[in-house]
């Protein structure tokens, strides 16, 4: 049963069981829940601990939850459940039959632990679909000696690659945003929706186990192929490109601009732009593989160019001829037009707090069944009557069939 709260998306008449925390699984949910699934965030009795971390609006005093918790957690539905009792445990059971999926991001063996595992869910559900967003996995699917190992978003981006081609050069970098739990729950909510459509043609559930290193291996995929093409490993290239030129981050009077001429026709395009037509045709620059070669003479030029003049400037100067764009940050993305009107900053209740709270919106657009941000994130336990009565409409209806 949808709570009448979540009735839009695609994904209306999914239940997702959400059993996670901190950021990776709960970023998962919420892209579900962004789609329309009655995500169900059940809670031990003290909560998410992310419900503790800030930011906090500056006149909320009742504290429930901060930005943090917010941001990834709007558009579900809380209860509390205590899976050390048999009560909790008999409760869960229930949920996990009448829902399509449960996703979970603990240390492997936690909820084997505590009698929930998938394989005591799935006897009372076998069409349950069953995702566990782990640091190396588990060993269900493919054993090794890293699966207990703990692992955060940090550790995700230095084993995988990432940092050692990110920022300056002799410095490995990670990246400002948590990619190492943000990218692994995109591909966990893939993964589910795949797996309840499978579900939902055989009857048959399935275990679908991601791991954060995994998945960020497969976003390197260019050091992969570049590595296994050369026997070299890549190395960082700042704001460069190490196969293309014209790329870079270039600094104007009052911020800084990127541009991308990095085909022949771009960068004759920029060369007209720069007042140096000449440039398209010069050999240094007249093809790409020439223009790699000289990338240091290439951006030499461009970043005069741009030197003495503001950010507006140059785009305005650029149009649409080359792809470029000035480096926002964030209140400039509040006062982005384009934000606004796609809905990507949007405003939602927040307890406590006499003003709305801004968060991101869904990147989801869908023409026939909208995908966005509906509801705030929930109290603590704030549906718990409500989904408990649910479970005992089904279970009267059960026992009436």
């Amino acid at each position: 049963m949808t709570a009448p709260h979540q009735a839009a998306g695609p994904l209306v008449g999914i239940r997702i069981l959400d059993l996670t925390w901190m950021l990776s699984g709960p970023y998962c949910t919420m892209l579900l829940a962004d789609m329309g699934a009655d995500v169900i965030k059940v809670e031990n009795p003290t909560g998410d601990p992310m419900r503790a971390v800030g930011p906090y609006m500056a006149d909320d005093s009742e504290r429930h939850f901060g930005g943090y918790f917010q941001s990834v957690n709007r558009n579900k539905r809380s209860i509390v459940v205590d899976l050390k009792t048999d009560d909790g445990r008999a409760e869960l059971l229930a949920l996990a039959s009448t829902s399509d999926a449960v996703v979970e991001n603990f240390r492997s063996g936690v909820l084997e632990r505590l009698g929930v595992g998938y394989e005591t869910l799935r006897e009372v559900n076998p069409a349950l679909v069953y995702a566990s967003l782990r640091g190396f996995g588990d060993p269900r699917s493919g054993a090794t000696e890293l699966n207990d190992r703990p692992a955060m978003d940090y550790i995700a981006q230095a084993m995988s690659g990432f940092m050692s081609v990110t920022g300056p050069p002799g410095e490995p970098t990670k990246a400002g945003l948590g990619i190492g739990d943000l990218f692994p729950g995109a591909i966990t909510a893939l993964g589910v929706v795949s797996a309840v459509l499978s579900a939902q043609r055989t009857g048959e559930g399935q275990y679908v186990d991601i791991a954060m290193y995994d998945a960020m291996v497969s976003l390197c995929e260019r050091i992969v192929y570049q590595y296994g093409y050369t026997g070299e490993d890549p190395i960082p290239a700042g704001n460069r490109h190490p196969l293309w030129s014209l790329y870079n981050t270039f600094e104007a009077r009052d911020g800084f601009v990127c541009i991308s001429a990095v085909f022949a026709h771009e960068w004759a395009n920029l060369a007209d732009v720069m007042g140096r037509p000449e440039l398209a045709v010069d050999q240094r620059f007249a093809s790409d593989e020439a223009r790699l070669v000289h990338d240091d003479e290439a951006n030499e030029i461009v970043a005069a160019w741009i030197a003495s003049r503001t950010r507006a400037e140059v785009l305005d100067a650029i149009g649409t001829r080359v792809p470029a764009a000035p480096v926002q940050t964030a209140s400039d993305l509040f006062s982005d037009a384009h934000l606004r009107q796609r809905e990507m900053i949007v405003e939602v209740e927040h307890p406590g707090s006499a003003r709305p709270a801004a968060i991101a919106g869904s990147p989801f657009r869908f023409t026939e069944t909208p995908a966005g941000v509906r509801t705030r994130a929930p109290l603590l336990g704030e549906h718990g009557d409500e989904i408990r009565q649910e479970l005992a409409a089904a279970a009267t209806d059960g026992a009436d069939g």
